[in-house]
């Protein structure tokens, strides 16, 4: 597991708050065929949470 991508969601989940440029570098991750399981779950959260308003992205 990517150690940025851990560290990165448990910010973003603890804060409930996601930076447009966090939010635009977590979808290129998730068009990489590289990227493993567990870390494309941590990302498919994190854009479950703002598509369901659990999330809010900031400036």
């Amino acid at each position: 597991m990517n150690t940025r991508i851990r560290e990165l969601t448990t910010q973003i989940l603890s804060s409930r708050t996601i930076s447009q440029i966090d939010r635009e570098n977590m979808s290129a991750l998730l068009r990489r065929e590289d990227l493993n399981e567990n870390d494309r779950t941590l990302i498919e959260r994190i854009f479950y949470g703002v598509r369901h308003g659990l999330l809010k992205t900031v400036e």
